[in-house]
């Protein structure tokens, strides 16, 4: 079990543009992987996830467009570089992201990049069983997302380890 505390964000459905967020919060771990080089810092992410029940799916960077998944959570692990996201949607707020950071998104909760380093991937993985869409933010088909968004089961455990229900506002 990790024993890094998450700061946790809060990010309300957002009705203008069409982003449905989520109740549940964003879990930011900072410095959770200890990387000294590029390529085992992503095996460690990818070896830690994989331990949790969630399945490394890609290295790359996170996409520079206003984006959401309404059919799977999301766990992103930073094993090069740094990068400044928005999180929410258009009028959500902004975080920095660097190098060991790992962020877990709720289904529906709106990111973007809005710069990055030239260097910045990262590890994207999703938990056993879910396999992402892409939604864009639509106000006219926020209502859909958000039912879609509230149906997405909750793993187990957390990407770091742990109960994922007692961080997400559960039982232990």
């Amino acid at each position: 079990m990790n024993k890094l505390a998450p700061e946790t964000l809060t990010l309300p459905a957002d009705h203008q543009y069409g982003f449905p967020n989520a109740l549940l919060p964003v879990l930011v771990y900072r410095g959770a992987v200890k990387i000294k080089d590029p390529e085992t810092g992503a095996q460690s992410f990818e070896a830690l996830f994989a331990r949790n029940g969630w399945l490394p799916a890609w290295r790359y960077h996170l996409y520079d467009f206003h984006h959401f998944h309404t059919t799977a959570h999301e766990a992103l692990g930073v094993f090069r570089g740094h990068a400044k996201a928005r999180l929410g949607g258009p009028s959500g707020i902004d975080i920095v992201l660097e190098k060991g950071d790992v962020l877990v998104l709720p289904a529906g909760v709106g990111h973007k990049s809005l710069e990055a380093s030239d260097d910045f991937c990262m590890v994207g993985a999703y938990p056993e069983g879910q396999t992402p869409d892409l939604k864009r933010g639509d106000p006219a088909t926020l209502d859909d997302a958000l039912v879609q968004t509230a149906a997405v089961p909750l793993p187990e455990h957390a990407p770091l380890g742990g109960a994922l229900a007692f961080l997400w506002g559960g039982e232990p």
